[in-house]
């Protein structure tokens, strides 16, 4: 990933969603400044890595489905903006591994649990992936959710939530029922995110 195009990309996707989308940016001050950080959001359009990534002062590579990195031009885009694939409903460890890198050199890493986006713009069934990334990396989780949907001079609102504590599950054993109960309270706090700023919408 280039750091000259990342910031290239990031304030022309700044401007695009300004001027197109009216998008409004809430809780960035829960994004802590530096350390690994896990970025856990709903998924609804195709526009979501690129306004989640630059909505952000710090650079995050999202996981994105492998096809995407087949097609020539778009391949070089993703890849500049910090994308790298995953192969989708497969343990894909090779993929894991490049998160769990990331997170130990301090950056951050966009996840969207539910895996793929959601037709009716209600939150899905969430994968265990990010939560075993978050605690095997020790990354500090950070929700954020958000609030669509995407037409043209419509605002658009991203909210970023405070960190999640999962101190408790630190250190133990990953299991299955662990990792359910960690993603639960992702997707749950994803959802009060949801729930809380679409009430306030004008």
């Amino acid at each position: 990933m280039s750091e000259l195009l990342y910031k290239f990309f990031r304030g022309f996707f700044r401007l695009f969603f300004a001027v197109f989308y009216r998008w409004e940016v809430r809780g960035l001050e829960h994004v802590p400044d530096q350390g690994g950080v896990v970025v856990c959001c709903n998924h609804i359009s195709n526009l979501d890595p690129p306004l989640v990534g630059s909505a952000m002062r710090r650079p995050v590579r999202f996981m994105a489905k492998e096809e995407l990195f087949r097609v020539p031009v778009l391949s070089f885009l993703i890849r500049n903006f910090g994308a790298f694939p995953v192969q989708r409903d497969t343990a894909d460890k090779r993929a894991v591994k490049k998160a769990l890198s990331i997170l130990k050199q301090g950056g951050v890493v966009g996840v969207f649990p539910e895996g793929t986006r959601s037709k009716t713009g209600e939150l899905g069934e969430a994968h265990a992936g990010a939560s075993f990334i978050a605690l095997k990396g020790e990354g500090q989780v950070v929700p954020a959710a958000i609030i669509g949907p995407y037409r043209l001079f419509r605002k658009v609102t991203i909210v970023f939530g405070p960190p999640l504590d999962l101190s408790e599950y630190q250190g133990q054993k990953r299991t299955s029922g662990s990792l359910k109960e960690v993603t639960h309270r992702i997707m749950g706090e994803i959802d009060s995110l949801l729930k809380e700023n679409r009430r306030e919408r004008p």
